[in-house]
């Protein structure tokens, strides 16, 4: 028997890791975490729910939104992360175009430059993971299973929206202020990834407001946007197509 086989052998019930190759075209990398959480074998009946986060206080709000008021025992949870390609894009999600290009070093300042520059990347690459880690506790102390799935692209918008499809997942979860929501979104509307994951995702999204966006109280507010992109301002969030299922069979 081999040491995989025992592996499964001896965990039978433990989440295998998400294997997802970038696109030929796209300067990316994949990173995944697995997290060895006992859960029943997956069905067609368990959702899949991607949390998208950006290292935000309101990304943190998200996750810990989800736990309290979406999550369901039985629910597999993807923590879903776009890492820029240049540190110089930061954790902000607003920018979508590069700024800048690496040439090979001509000349020793160059290399030592470059080299720099590398470290920089480490650092960040670090610095990514322990946040997205540090994001993940709540899930953690709440026994939910969960990955921790970090890309890096220079699109981010986009990227994160082939991702949701590639997974296969069953809707997404974000914050919405920390997805470049600009103070001039303070009227209800969406923030430009909220609002670009609205119109892309093939699977509902669920948009939740930092506490003291609009006004919201201190648990927030929440937004349930259907592939059609309407906006849905209601508290209670309409149930997937599989819990609509559901429901009719016990009607019957």
């Amino acid at each position: 028997m081999s040491s995989q086989q025992e592996n499964d052998h001896h965990h039978p019930n433990l989440l295998p890791p998400v294997q997802v190759k970038p696109p030929p075209t796209s300067p990316a990398f994949s990173i995944t975490f697995s997290t060895p959480t006992s859960v029943s074998p997956l069905t067609p009946t368990h959702r899949r729910i991607a949390i998208a986060v950006d290292l935000s206080d309101e990304s943190a709000f998200a996750v810990k939104w989800a736990i309290e008021n979406y999550l369901r025992p039985g629910d597999a949870v993807i923590l879903l992360h776009v890492r820029p390609t240049s540190i110089l894009y930061g954790a902000d999600w607003g920018s979508s175009t590069p700024t800048s290009t690496v040439t090979p070093p001509s000349s020793p300042f160059q290399a030592h430059a470059t080299s720099h520059d590398q470290k920089l990347e480490e650092d960040f690459d670090n610095l990514t993971n322990s946040k997205a880690t540090g994001l993940a506790q709540p899930l953690v102390e709440a026994h939910v299973p969960f990955k921790i799935h970090i890309v890096k692209d220079h699109d981010l918008k986009e990227r994160l929206c082939l991702e949701v499809e590639r997974l296969g997942l069953s809707a997404v979860i974000m914050g919405s202020r920390g997805f470049g929501a600009s103070r001039k979104n303070s009227k209800g509307r969406l923030g430009s990834v909220s609002d670009y994951c609205v119109h892309h995702c093939v699977c509902p999204v669920v948009v939740v407001r930092y506490p003291g966006d609009n006004n919201e109280g201190r648990n927030g507010g929440v937004e349930v946007v259907k592939k059609t992109a309407a906006v849905i301002n209601e508290a209670v969030l309409h149930p997937l197509p599989e819990e609509e299922h559901e429901t009719n069979e016990e009607d019957a």
